[in-house]
């Protein structure tokens, strides 16, 4: 079938296997490129079919050489409908892997459910015996509890009081104030207990009582800080609340965990366009200008670099370098204050009709496609596409 791009707001309901195999070989490509890592040898990489998930499962399998297992829960492909992104990434990755006499296998379903624990772990047993490294990288919006089995929703709004900014949507360029509400009710808690760290804690206890971690296990999860601009709709909001959280379970994990000389991170990353950024009002022109801004001063990074640089100069390291709240940092260029004051400027200039100039919305909306394997380099999206791409190393379907 002919596949082209369909969207409907923030998301793109169809996806191209030819252009996602193409952006997985294009990270694979880079990671080769840059040499072996000595690092972890057996990964489990919780949400790793898209974003930095993706990029972790490719980092460690062609940089560190190492087995890997993904969970991700992504829609199939069926006759004369397309897959979602991810599950045409990982099979690009399983293939690509395979060919290298590399284990790589997967697990599809709700990673929040206790029955999808129960099927990695088993999975662990019988193919690995011990890991020793897990990455976190979950981004749902909903959540079913394992014990209650009550369906929570996450949502982005301030707290105490509606905000009031410019945000940009980026399929037609228009530049337009926005206000949203603040929260209500339990939505601060609602979205501690979908993206908080409960989940991630569950898993490493769930790891940690079946006898499957190795000695000096680590595990990291991703958060995210960004510049005061975007503090009240993010890090000050409901979803800073449950970064909060996530990042306070580091500790408590890396206090179960310490009987194997283990240790939970949290790896504080850039912002970069990615499904769940692109739903976040106001961060899409953030994102604009900060990689106008970035790529002019020369440090601009994707998914697949900030991983790199994370497993390379911070992860494997005898002292990994740390800030004051115990947190590594990967957004340090992002952060720099040269960086943020330029942005700062930019956002009072920003409207409609000056955002090509001063920003990068091509470079964000070209970006947005490739994530679901469209407007790649080197894809005649005019050929016919087999729609029907299975996963190699699909463990439980």
């Amino acid at each position: 079938m002919i596949i082209e791009p369909r969207t409907r707001g923030f998301i793109c309901t169809t996806a191209h296997p030819e252009g996602c195999a193409k952006n997985v070989a294009n990270q694979i490509d880079y990671i080769k490129s840059k040499g072996q890592i000595e690092g972890a040898q057996k990964v489990l990489v919780i949400g790793a079919s898209t974003g930095f998930g993706l990029a972790s499962r490719i980092t460690s399998a062609f940089g560190c050489k190492a087995a890997t297992i993904g969970v991700f829960f992504e829609k199939p492909p069926s006759e004369g409908r397309t897959a979602s992104a991810g599950w045409y990434n990982t099979a690009a990755l399983e293939t690509a892997a395979q060919k290298e006499g590399r284990y790589a296998k997967s697990i599809n379903g709700d990673a929040f459910s206790n029955e999808i624990k129960e099927a990695t772990i088993n999975l662990i047993q019988e193919d690995l015996d011990k890991i020793d490294l897990v990455i976190y990288s979950l981004a749902s919006p909903v959540r079913t509890h394992p014990e209650s089995g009550k369906r929570y929703k996450s949502t982005l709004k301030p707290i105490g009081s509606a905000y009031t900014n410019k945000t940009v949507d980026f399929h037609t360029g228009e530049v337009k104030e926005i206000t949203i509400e603040p929260s209500s009710g339990e939505d601060v808690q609602d979205t501690v207990t979908v993206m908080g760290g409960e989940d991630w804690e569950m898993w490493i206890s769930a790891l940690l009582e079946a006898g499957v971690l190795a000695d000096n296990f680590k595990t990291v999860a991703y958060s995210y800080i960004g510049p005061k601009l975007t503090e009240p709709v993010y890090r000050k909001g409901t979803i800073g609340m449950a970064k909060d959280h996530l990042e306070k379970t580091a500790f408590t994990i890396s206090e179960a965990l310490a009987k194997i000389n283990g240790k939970a991170y949290i790896s504080v990353n850039k912002a970069l366009v990615t499904q769940s950024s692109s739903a976040i009002p106001v961060i899409p022109l953030y994102i604009s200008l900060l990689y106008k801004t970035m790529k002019t001063a020369g440090v601009h990074e994707g998914c697949i670099e900030q991983i790199y640089r994370l497993y390379k100069e911070r992860l494997f390291l005898d002292e990994i370098p740390l800030d004051s709240e115990g947190r590594i940092r990967i957004d340090d260029y992002e952060m720099r204050p040269d960086i943020q004051e330029e942005i700062a400027d930019l956002w009072q200039q920003a409207t409609t009709e000056t955002l090509p100039e001063i920003g990068d919305l091509k470079g964000y909306s070209k970006e947005f496609f490739n994530l679901f394997g469209f407007e790649m380099e080197g894809v005649d999206y005019e050929k016919e596409a087999d729609e029907m791409v299975a996963i190699p190393g699909l463990s439980n379907e």
